[in-house]
């Protein structure tokens, strides 16, 4: 099965001045994504999404991990990650999410990344030049408030009716001054197990 790339948008943004305080170190955003034709458009409600998701997941995974690789340096220079699905007014949020939440897709940025956590994400039913929204985390350390971060960003002609956006999402650094603490403060001063918060 071969997935329709309408397009490929690259965004990036450098942030150099926050609060009106000069950034210690710039914080770099990128992020790509994919206009595709959404391959279950036109045909009803289908009961099975998997053969596509399993076809279309490495495909999209690789096209969009090669554009931040290229864009970040490496993988290696990559802090914190995220995922985003913007389908159109045709699609089902079902079809957003199928392309997005399968490891045939998130396994090629996090290999290439050398992640441990999970990728962030949103997922959303919109129409064209709605605002794609990717939510990041560290690659690593999920407790590391300084780089909860969103890349906001529109495509003006996607989604059509009948496409997804497909977005990867990246940061080198993380919130320039950042002074809100890290969650596992917020742990042991609440008394709880640092190693075991759900506990």
């Amino acid at each position: 099965m071969s997935i329709d790339i309408r397009k490929i948008v690259k965004y990036e943004e450098t942030v150099l001045i926050e609060g009106g305080k000069a950034a210690p170190k710039p914080l770099q955003l990128f992020a790509a994504a994919a206009v595709i034709t959404n391959p279950w458009a036109g045909q009803g409600f289908v009961d099975d999404l998997s053969p596509t998701i399993r076809a279309a997941g490495p495909v999209l995974g690789q096209a969009l991990t090669d554009e931040l690789l290229g864009m970040a340096g490496s993988g290696g220079a990559i802090e914190a990650y995220g995922k985003s699905a913007v389908v159109g007014t045709d699609g089902e949020i079902e079809h957003a999410s199928g392309l997005i939440h399968t490891l045939h897709f998130g396994n090629i940025y996090r290999n290439a990344v050398g992640a441990q956590n999970y990728l962030s994400f949103t997922n959303t039913r919109s129409p064209a030049n709605a605002a794609i929204l990717i939510p990041l985390m560290h690659k690593e350390d999920g407790g590391m408030r300084s780089h909860y971060l969103t890349i906001q960003f529109a495509i003006s002609d996607a989604p059509a009716a009948n496409e997804i956006v497909i977005a990867l999402g990246a940061s080198i650094g993380g919130r320039p001054h950042h002074r809100i603490g890290d969650r596992y403060q917020d742990l042991a001063e609440l008394g709880h197990d640092v190693d075991k918060p759900a506990g």
